[in-house]
């Protein structure tokens, strides 16, 4: 069986458990047929745990059942259905509200939550919303005070039963018409529900543009606060730190901090730097000791002239300096110490010196470096040279071989064309031995040209010093004697 409730944030297509809960099904029909929960309004609303409406007066202590409407104020209430069990299980479902002593009335609520089984032994569930989720959705995203009371009103506008299997009670009078709500019922001391609201009414043009510009940068803070940038919504930039920008590359730390101290005492002073390089970024972040000093700064040294630079001076909107401590426990802020210009001892420990004009690493920086950089191996010359010599030579003696073996061929197949008689022994014999004094004096040839580039390769060896002043003296006196016997030969 179905009943339609209208509200003011939409429609509720309701299906009851006309068979697990009469009696209440009964009360809840009939107390709509006598049009009792017209403009009704939610007077409790928890997100994502239910909604509660039903009574007249809207104070959460009114209301009566269908029973004391017919049979007086000793029927006010009647006994809750307990067999079969219905749980809360999930959003959407009905449930009457128990006054105490498992006695209901007229009051319900809606869930607005998963698995609120804490609810099934107190209060009664007899149906749940088929149709209309998204003005649930509505209901559930309303604003309300700390009472969890709603700051405009929502209710319930009228009732339209479908479906209605229980006969009228005698004595149940029927109104033919809606009944007009009385003034009680409408002073609620909230925004109407049928009120527009309009936040900017009566504000000026520039008051509007501020709060617009407030919201903006609420909701980018919200941002920035989900993915990790900010540890809080309400953090806010340290108010003594200036945002120095426009500088020149030449300009350091030093000019900055003699500069700027005439307004007050400095806790830390810093240029940007890039990490590679180590060159000025052009701008810096100078950090007083109070907010005076700092706004008196950006009052005076705003566009003022520096290395040949105009500077522009802000307050700077960073939050990298705030330590977040854990949710509840607030923000601390990380600064450095006082400036003395007699001591050296101020300056906050960096990634760069300067000296004579250049930025050099100083070795905490340089120890971070050394995981990155990768030794090169390097193999010695000496013995490449040798097995490429020694390739050469396998590569000259196959060559030998495989010449040998062709005159070879060549020579039985002389043989057999003397052996059918058409070339004479003689002619033969003379062009053989030809042949083998052109062979010899080749490979002659040959074996002085590898001596030859042999020696010189020695020579231009770069190692060959090294190794002649690490040799003994008796292999130093062997060498001498080859090279004397190859000259001579």
């Amino acid at each position: 069986m179905s009943v339609i409730l209208e509200t003011t944030k939409g429609d509720l297509t309701v299906d009851l458990y006309i068979k697990e809960r009469p009696k209440t099904c009964l009360n809840f029909l009939k107390l709509c047929k006598m049009k009792s929960y017209n403009f009704n309004r939610f007077h409790h609303v928890e997100r994502n745990f239910l909604c509660q409406t039903g009574d007249p007066t809207g104070t959460g202590r009114g209301g009566e059942s269908i029973f004391g409407v017919l049979y007086g104020q000793q029927a006010k209430y009647y006994e809750a259905e307990q067999v079969p069990v219905l749980k809360h299980t999930k959003p959407g479902l009905l449930s009457m509200v128990n006054v105490g002593d498992n006695m209901l009335g007229s009051q319900f609520f809606i869930t607005l939550g998963d698995n609120l089984d804490y609810l099934d032994k107190e209060h009664c569930v007899f149906g749940e919303v088929v149709e209309g989720h998204d003005a649930l959705l509505n209901i559930n995203e309303a604003i309300c005070d700390e009472n969890h009371i709603p700051y405009q009103d929502i209710r319930i506008t009228h009732t339209v039963i479908l479906d209605d299997p229980f006969p009228d009670p005698s004595g149940l009078e029927i109104p033919i018409h809606s009944p007009e709500p009385t003034r009680e019922m409408l002073d609620s001391g909230r925004i109407a529900a049928d009120e527009d609201i309009n936040e900017m009414e009566g504000k000026t043009a520039e008051e509007i543009e501020e709060a617009i510009a407030d919201k903006e940068a609420k909701a980018r803070a919200t941002i920035l606060e989900m993915v990790g940038d900010l540890p809080s919504v309400d953090a806010a930039p340290p108010e003594n730190v200036l945002f120095v920008c426009k500088l020149n590359p030449v300009t350091t730390d030093d000019d900055l901090m003699i500069i700027f101290s005439r307004f007050g005492k400095i806790v830390n002073c810093e240029i940007i730097r890039d990490r590679q390089t180590m060159n000025s970024l052009q701008y810096a972040f100078i950090e007083f000791d109070n907010p005076k000093s700092c706004e008196d700064a950006y009052f005076k040294m705003d566009n003022v002239l520096i290395d040949d630079r105009r500077i522009h001076v802000d307050f700077s909107q960073s939050v990298s300096r705030l330590q977040w401590k854990g949710k509840g426990r607030g923000v601390d802020f990380i600064g450095g110490k006082p400036f003395d210009p007699n001591k050296e001892d101020y300056k906050m420990k960096g990634p760069h010196k300067k000296e004579q004009g250049k930025y050099i690493q100083n070795d905490d920086y340089q120890k971070r470096r050394e995981p990155q950089q990768r030794p090169r191996d390097y193999q010695p010359r000496n013995s490449g040279y040798r097995d490429n010599r020694d390739d050469r030579g396998r590569r000259d003696d196959r060559d030998y071989r495989d010449r040998n073996e062709h005159r070879n061929d060549r020579d039985r197949r002389d043989d057999r064309v003397d052996s059918r008689g058409r070339h004479g022994d003689r002619d033969h014999r003379d062009n053989r031995e030809h042949r083998d004094q052109g062979h010899n004096r080749d490979r002659r040839e040959k074996s002085d040209r590898r001596e030859h580039r042999d020696h010189r390769e020695r020579h231009r060896s770069p190692d060959r010093s090294r190794k002649e002043e690490y040799a003994s003296p008796q292999k130093r006196i062997r060498r001498i004697n080859l090279k004397l016997a190859t000259v001579y030969h």
